[in-house]
C-alpha cells in the first residue's frame, strides 16, 4: 500500500496539533503569570517573564497559610476518595451479585446520582447539615463529597465487574468461598484498573470542588485550596500572579498522580471495550 506523503500526514493531523495548542495555551499563560510581577501580568499579559519573579510564591507561602490549605484540601480528598471507593466497591459488588431483576433496578436508582445537577440539593442539604452541625467541619465536607462521588464509583467498578467472567466466582464458591472472601480475593484484586479510574476522577472532583467549600466553611483555618484563592480576587483588584502561582501549586498533586496511574486510568476506560 502507497503511503501518504509528508504534506498529506501534516494537514490530517492539523486538526489535532490546532486543538492541543488551544488546550495548552491557557497553562502556558498560567506558568508564564506565575513568574511575572504585578505590573508585567497587565503590561505585558501573552511575554514570558523578564525577569523571572518568585513574589508571588513568596506572598501565598507568607505565615503558612497555603501549607494549611494544603493539609485541609489533602484531608478532605483522600478522605473521600477512600471512602467514596470502599463503599462503591461493595455496593457495586451487591448489585453484581444480585439478580438481573433487582440489580438493575437498583443500578438505575444509583444512576439517578449522576444525573441529578448537584446544585439541585444545595438547599435541603445546607439544612439537613446545619440541624447536624456539620456546618464549617472537614468532616462535613468529606460526607458530601463522598455522597456525590458514590454514583460515580458504583457506575464505573460496576461496569467494569460487568465484564468478568461469572464462573470464576461460583469456582470459588464451589471450593468454600465466602462473599467477603470473592470480594476482598477476587474481585478486589481483578478491579484495579477501574479503581485507578475511580481515584484519579474522584481526585479531580473532590480536589477542584469550590461550590461546597463556599458554602460549608466560614472559618478561614478551615478553607480548603480553591476557596483560599479568592483571597487574591477582591472587587477592584486581583492579584493575578498570586491567583495563577496558587492554581500552578494545587495541580501539581493532580498532574503527579495522572502521570503515575495513567496507565491504570487508560485501562479503566477501555475495560470491556473489547471481547473475545
Amino acid at each position: 500500500m502507497r503511503r501518504p506523503s509528508g504534506i498529506v500526514q501534516i494537514l490530517r493531523q492539523f486538526p489535532l496539533l490546532a486543538f492541543a495548542v488551544l488546550i495548552l495555551f491557557p497553562f502556558v499563560m498560567i506558568f508564564f503569570a506565575a513568574f511575572k510581577t504585578d505590573a508585567a501580568v497587565y503590561m505585558a499579559p501573552y511575554n514570558a517573564p523578564h525577569p523571572w519573579s518568585l513574589a508571588a510564591f513568596r506572598t501565598l507561602f507568607h505565615g503558612g497559610q497555603m501549607f494549611l490549605y494544603f493539609r485541609n484540601s489533602t484531608i478532605v480528598t483522600s478522605s473521600a476518595i477512600v471512602l467514596s471507593i470502599v463503599l462503591g466497591s461493595m455496593m457495586a459488588y451487591g448489585l453484581y451479585r444480585m439478580g438481573r431483576f433487582w440489580g438493575n433496578l437498583l443500578w438505575a436508582v444509583v444512576s439517578f446520582g449522576i444525573m441529578v445537577p448537584t446544585q439541585v440539593n444545595m438547599v435541603s442539604l445546607y439544612i439537613e447539615f446545619d440541624k447536624l452541625n456539620l456546618l464549617n467541619s472537614l468532616f462535613g465536607l468529606v460526607i458530601v463529597d463522598c455522597t456525590f462521588l458514590l454514583p460515580v464509583t458504583v457506575f464505573i467498578v460496576g461496569g467494569y465487574l460487568k465484564t468478568l467472567p461469572y464462573g470464576l466466582l461460583e469456582a470459588a464458591q464451589i471450593d468454600g468461598a465466602s462473599e467477603w472472601m470473592l470480594f476482598l480475593r477476587i474481585v478486589t484484586p481483578l478491579s484495579g484498573a477501574a479503581i485507578a479510574t475511580v481515584a484519579i476522577f474522584s481526585l479531580v472532583m473532590s480536589w477542584n470542588d469550590l461550590l461546597y467549600p463556599l458554602l460549608f466553611i466560614q472559618s478561614k483555618g478551615l478553607q480548603t485550596l480553591p476557596l483560599a484563592l479568592l483571597h487574591f480576587q477582591g472587587q477592584y483588584l486581583t492579584n493575578y500572579p498570586a491567583l495563577f502561582a496558587g492554581v500552578l501549586i494545587s495541580a501539581i498533586p493532580i498532574v503527579i498522580l495522572y502521570v503515575i496511574f495513567q496507565r491504570f486510568f487508560m485501562e479503566g476506560l477501555t475495560a470491556g471495550s473489547i471481547k473475545g
